[in-house]
């Protein structure tokens, strides 16, 4: 695939409960303008709504940036989740299904990685995290 570009950029903070439901409802948004599938809206909402939670509980807070992305012959969205917390000490048991740091059910890495099409993660201890996922129209 080639490289993501973005047509436009929303920056949306993530510091309380209601930025999550914010991101969330920008994000159907965006997914809605693309024409993604009802489906894939959905997923897409879902694992963006576990993530920006992941960045408001474990991150300390962050931003998400949200963006409709073209490949050529498709139409997409992008959402960039960013926090300046302590990062992931072990990215892959994170990524484990069911292992879960807090008292989640071990799903939102993991699961947020299946309802999507790309998905990135850059993380280290004490350098917080990035997570980029994105979604295309059929």
């Amino acid at each position: 695939m080639t490289a993501l570009e973005p047509d436009a950029a929303l920056r949306l903070p993530i510091a309380t409960d209601g930025d999550v439901v914010r991101v969330r409802q920008a994000v159907r948004t965006l997914a809605q303008g693309a024409r993604l599938s009802l489906v894939d809206q959905t997923k897409l909402v879902t694992a963006a709504s576990e993530l920006a939670r992941n960045t408001l509980i474990y991150g300390g807070g962050g931003e998400a940036v949200l963006s409709e992305v073209t490949n050529g012959r498709r139409t997409g969205v992008r959402v960039e989740f960013r926090d300046e917390g302590p990062g992931i000490p072990d990215l892959d048991q994170a990524m484990t299904d069911g292992w879960t740091s807090g008292s989640g059910l071990g799903l939102g890495l993991s699961g947020s990685r299946r309802l999507v099409e790309q998905f990135e993660i850059d993380t280290a201890p004490g350098q917080g995290t990035r997570i980029t996922i994105a979604s295309w129209s059929r």
